[in-house]
């Protein structure tokens, strides 16, 4: 797990619409980096909806949001086009930024374990430190708590 205060690991991954996103690039904005499962799942397009709904609060906090899964960029184009989100999607699908953010965890599911990403949100400040971190996200009401902290930053 990071720790409050502690440096965010840096990155370079590849993104929605071409090109990549290097973290340290962001600053001195504040970045909310959020981790989630899976494209187009119900929890995970009721958090990207959360998010694009309040992306101008966000920017008016001076934050960006950045969503990360293993998914490909072209499954991320395609989640983005079909709900119309507003927020940049970075794919891993080597699972090294999950790796490095402890957010790639053992589950289980129906008896069975597997490794996947468990859904967690970073709140990094200017100076690239973690501000705040949130585990074991549960998505209601998950946007309005991190845009309070972003805004209180």
């Amino acid at each position: 797990m990071i720790e409050h205060g502690s440096p965010a690991p840096d990155f370079t991954l590849p993104r929605d619409g071409g090109g990549s996103i290097t973290l340290s690039q962001l600053r001195p904005q504040k970045v909310v980096l959020y981790f989630y499962p899976k494209d187009d799942t119900s929890g995970c397009t009721r958090e990207a909806l959360d998010f694009t709904a309040e992306k101008e609060a966000f920017a008016a906090a001076g934050a960006v949001v950045v969503g990360i899964s293993r998914d490909s960029v072209k499954s991320h184009d395609r989640f983005l086009a079909k709900h119309g989100l507003g927020v940049i999607l970075a794919s891993d699908e080597g699972s090294d930024v999950c790796e490095r953010y402890g957010v790639w965890v053992e589950k289980s599911m129906y008896g069975k374990s597997y490794m996947g990403i468990e859904r967690a949100t970073f709140l990094i400040d200017g100076s690239g430190r973690v501000a705040q971190a949130w585990y074991k996200v549960k998505v209601p009401g998950h946007v309005e708590e991190v845009l309070a902290a972003a805004r209180a930053l």
